[in-house]
């Protein structure tokens, strides 16, 4: 069997093959299907290994049709770069070091996502764009509002611009702000239609709709876990799933001495950013579900503070719906336990 290593790029990736006598053939080709077709199309099956990254699965699915079998890899898993450094690293050697560890089996194989959460994925992408960009719209206009003396009252951002119209405004500010208000009602036309259609997923998908049984989680939310984690079955446990979406104190420690810091960021930022948002709902909630989650995390704040109080309720939301998600249950504050009421 030939062992094929490929260092992906947006424009040119670098293809190593070593074949069954041990020659190495060494190509720089354009990142289009037609290029991978042309170098590997007519070759016997061969093992590719590549790195996980933006390009990674349309071009692992391109080259199963082909009829080779493709690992996608995980980038951070040293000892599939054994001699790189970081003075001589070249895409040629980067390719050459995938096919030596394709041959070797010096690798680990990361988690290649569903079709289906992949497109949520996407749409979610979509969505925090818009978001995104609303927020940064809001943010400006209430600056040039406060700059002429005035301010705009608290509310939701999708009554921004109704709450603005309430103002004495300068005719000049007027005008000058007509181009951003026409981007914010174009701008939460689309968000409620991304929403619209989240919603949809939720309504077809009982693991959404189970998972939005617990406090302070809502449709977006729910389906961003599902999407993110892709199946529950590939986690251990609730602390893994923590883990993995960054929410674990990150740690430097010795067998002097052993300091945690803040969290470790790791993992996708936008579940890590919903699930904060659902903590801060549930803290504000009245909702008697919410009570046992809401007084947990007050007792946390009285001794560490209110921020610190809302990443533990957050990491703890995380582990409350990867198990609803594994038992199949939906939420029950009976079953928090005695973590709920007890002092910690």
């Amino acid at each position: 069997m030939e062992y094929v290593g490929i260092d992906l790029h947006k424009r040119e990736s670098q293809i190593c093959i070593e074949t069954d006598a041990g020659e190495l053939i060494e190509r720089t080709i354009r990142t289009l299907r037609e290029r991978f077709g042309a170098i590997l199309g007519a070759r016997s099956r061969a093992r590719i290994l590549l790195e996980a990254s933006t390009e990674s699965e349309w071009v692992a699915q391109c080259l199963e049709t082909l009829g080779h079998e493709v690992i996608v890899a995980d980038p951070n898993y040293a000892p599939m770069y054994p001699e790189r450094r970081r003075r001589v690293k070249t895409n040629r050697r980067d390719a050459r070091t995938l096919a030596t560890a394709c041959r070797l089996g010096a690798y680990r194989p990361a988690h290649r996502v569903s079709a289906a959460q992949r497109q949520i994925r996407q749409q979610l992408t979509v969505r925090d764009v818009l978001v995104r960009a609303r927020t940064r719209a809001i943010a400006m206009t209430g600056a040039l509002v406060r700059g002429e003396g005035l301010r705009v009252r608290s509310g939701k951002s999708e009554q921004f611009v109704t709450r603005l119209h309430e103002l004495p405004l300068p005719s000049s500010l007027r005008v000058t702000l007509a181009p951003t208000l026409a981007l914010l009602e174009t701008l939460e036309t689309e968000i409620q239609q991304a929403d619209r259609a989240i919603e949809q997923v939720a309504v077809n998908d009982p693991v959404v709709m189970r998972l939005m049984t617990a406090p302070g989680i809502g449709p977006v939310t729910a389906a961003a876990f599902v999407a993110t984690l892709d199946g529950a079955d590939r986690f251990a446990g609730a602390h893994q799933v923590e883990s993995y979406l960054g929410l674990v104190p990150s740690e430097d420690s010795s067998a002097d001495y052993r300091r945690r810091g803040a969290i470790t960021k790791a993992g996708n930022p936008r579940m890590r950013w919903l699930l904060v948002q659902a903590a801060w709902a549930v803290w504000r909630s009245k909702k008697a579900d919410a009570q046992p989650l809401r007084a947990w995390a007050q007792r946390i704040a009285g001794r560490r503070g209110r921020s610190v109080a809302i990443v533990a309720l957050a990491r703890r939301l995380a582990g409350i719906l990867f198990a609803m998600w594994r038992d199949e249950t939906p939420f029950d504050t009976a079953r928090l336990g005695r973590r709920a009421t007890a002092v910690h």
